[in-house]
């Protein structure tokens, strides 16, 4: 009996371990998914800057509702990336995916602008530290605070949100 109650402790502890650990994992998983959904979106870009000049959409930075018929990262691009679930973070979990056809924002202050030209508050010509896509808010608190963003020099990183206490 002792020996049924001590397997069952042992149990009790591994579990205990390894369901956290295990949320860590999926929530990690979900954010590098979501990564990869900015990167095709960067491709998908690209793809369009062959067909148009080199020169960024002039589009909304989000709709409220898909029925919406603005310009759109979504819409804009769906020929480009493929897939309109490209527009979906795994993590999206206020929905906006459903709600407004993306689960990400573009940076409109990059609107019609040529690449080799690029400006965004007084960075000129840095494409790696001007942001073009982000998430639309911190899908990923379990794996940390911040969201994730593409840049216009195609690589994505995860941005750390700061939060200021307004005492």
């Amino acid at each position: 009996m002792v020996e049924i109650l001590v397997t069952v402790a042992i149990l009790g502890i591994l579990v205990g371990v390894s369901v956290p650990t295990f949320r860590m994992m999926k929530a990690n998983a979900r954010s590098t998914l979501c990564a990869g959904k900015l990167r095709e979106i960067g491709i998908g870009l690209n793809n369009y800057f062959v067909e148009k000049g080199m020169t960024f959409p002039t589009m909304v930075a989000a709709r409220e509702s898909r029925e919406q018929d603005d310009p759109a990262l979504d819409t804009v691009l769906l020929d480009y990336v493929g897939d309109e679930f490209t527009f979906q973070c795994p993590a999206d979990h206020g929905e906006f995916f459903e709600k407004t056809g993306s689960s990400y924002f573009w940076n409109s202050l990059v609107n019609g602008q040529k690449t080799s030209n690029l400006k965004l508050l007084g960075m000129t010509g840095q494409a790696s530290g001007i942001p073009i896509v982000s998430d639309k808010e911190n899908f990923h608190e379990d794996v940390g605070d911040g969201v994730n963003v593409l840049y216009a020099d195609g690589h994505v990183l995860r941005e750390v949100q700061f939060i200021v206490d307004k005492k």
